[in-house]
């Protein structure tokens, strides 16, 4: 019981000096011990890396979930460590309307046929957005939530108990400018000591943990290559899926203008066909196909044959790679992490992309993963 009480008393002691330390540096009464500028770079890049990961966590997930009634739900479910119920995508839901109306319309109907075709290519698309909003999920919101409830927590810890350590160094240092006699002074400095070397240790933890934001940087990179390369697929499918219908849709073209010409009146006699045909001269109907980026053009694009580039006779340069890269394909230069390759670049080149050498080795490899030398 009296050790509790001691303890308690002392408690109560520490938190008051501390207190009676912060106030007087507020009010300009005492000095304050500084962090060297380094320290302090550490903990600006540390709190703007935490801001901007809680505005991209946050958007991302309107993004893939615009229904903030939803968001609420699973953000309920996962505080409950409970599986977030599988929830219908609007695609799909679109799907089952439009089935059930050519059913009702007659599936064998040109209205309720193209309805069941619409139906199934819009259920396909919702199948699409799952599993693009489950795979960046995994890969991108997962990570940054970790961050944020893992590694900055820990990081908020320690830079808490650095001020303590801080304010109990300064109230320290402000005892023994106040001791007169020498036994007080003397105790005053050896107190000092014990607490510098408190603070020491302190500040090299904290420090580590601050420099380890570079690797959280790194690993939020690799995280938001998989996230495009996710939404990347997941739009190139959505485009596929609309081309297909739109071939399909095309075979219902004769039956609209049979349709259309059924309830027409018939045409007079005084136009003639044969004039009428004469006198309007057939115009071609092109399907325009949008260009998307990153889905290849069928018709005109060629594919890099890397054993057929040659390096320009000037404007090459030699780049550091900074992390491991796994080739996509044949055309690309899978890198490792630490190794000097020669770079160069091509006319018309995507500007995110280089030609790499290594020995007899040759391909595409993307600028992001290298530290181009001077």
């Amino acid at each position: 019981m009296d050790f509790n009480v001691k303890k308690l008393a002392s408690d109560a002691g520490v938190f008051f000096s501390r207190a009676m330390q912060f106030t007087e540096e507020k009010l300009g009464q005492a000095e304050k011990t500084e962090l060297d500028a380094h320290f302090e770079n550490l903990l600006a890049r540390a709190d703007c890396t935490k801001n901007w990961t809680e505005k991209i966590l946050r958007q991302t997930e309107v993004l893939l979930q615009p229904n903030p009634s939803a968001r609420v739900e699973e953000f309920l479910y996962e505080k409950l460590d409970r599986k977030v119920p599988s929830r219908v995508t609007n695609g799909e839901l679109l799907a089952q309307y439009m089935t059930e109306a050519a059913n009702d319309f007659g599936p064998g109907t040109p209205y309720g046929k193209t309805l069941i075709k619409v139906g199934d290519t819009q259920r396909r698309l919702g199948a699409a957005e799952r599993d693009f909003i489950h795979s960046a999920s995994i890969n991108f919101l997962t990570p940054l939530r970790n961050f944020l409830e893992g590694d900055w927590r820990t990081i908020s810890k320690e830079r808490r108990i650095l001020q303590n350590r801080r304010l109990d160094l300064d109230a320290c240092k402000a005892r023994l400018k106040k001791a007169k006699a020498a036994e007080a002074k003397a105790a005053a400095e050896h107190e000092l000591r014990l607490t510098q070397t408190e603070f020491d240790r302190q500040a090299e933890v904290t420090r580590l943990l601050l420099e380890g934001i570079s690797s959280t940087h790194v690993n939020h990179l690799r995280c938001l290559h998989e996230f495009v390369e996710s939404q990347t697929n997941y739009y190139a499918q959505c485009y596929q899926y609309m081309l297909d219908l739109q071939k399909q849709l095309g075979r219902f073209s004769g039956t609209f203008v049979g349709n259309a010409e059924s309830t027409s009146p018939p045409p007079a006699a005084t136009s003639p066909p044969a004039v009428a045909a004469a006198t309007l001269p057939a115009v071609p109907t092109i399907p325009v196909v949008p260009t998307i980026v990153g889905v290849p053009n069928t018709v005109a694009e060629s594919v890099l044959n890397p054993n057929e580039v040659k390096p320009p006779a000037s404007g090459t340069r030699k780049a550091r790679v900074l992390y491991d890269y796994e080739a996509a394909d044949s055309t690309e230069l899978a890198l490792l992490a630490d190794e000097m390759i020669t770079v160069y670049s091509l006319p018309g080149m995507d500007p995110d992309w280089l030609i790499g050498e290594r020995g007899n080795q040759k391909g595409k490899v993307p600028v992001t993963y290298l530290e181009l030398l001077s």
